[in-house]
């Protein structure tokens, strides 16, 4: 599979379960394992549950994703 092949989809962070490791709920209802990608980990060091996440999945394992960035709520 090419690395182009890759499924993005808004997740909002449930809880954290590690250093960089949290359960994630997608839009649909579903619930994944939502990782910080090694050279994002300083970025991203700041997430708490509540807030809204970019997740890159693999259509072949729909189970866990990677954090892509934060995406910032218009008020």
């Amino acid at each position: 599979m090419d690395k182009k092949e890759r499924i993005l989809l808004d997740a909002e962070l449930l809880s954290v379960i590690g250093d960089c490791a949290f359960h994630a709920k997608l839009g649909n209802g579903h619930q994944i394992v939502a990782f910080a990608d090694g050279a994002d980990k300083a970025k991203l060091a700041g997430l708490t549950a509540g807030h809204t996440v970019k997740v890159s999945m693999s259509p072949y394992d729909m189970s866990k994703g990677c954090i892509i960035f934060e995406t910032k709520d218009l008020e």
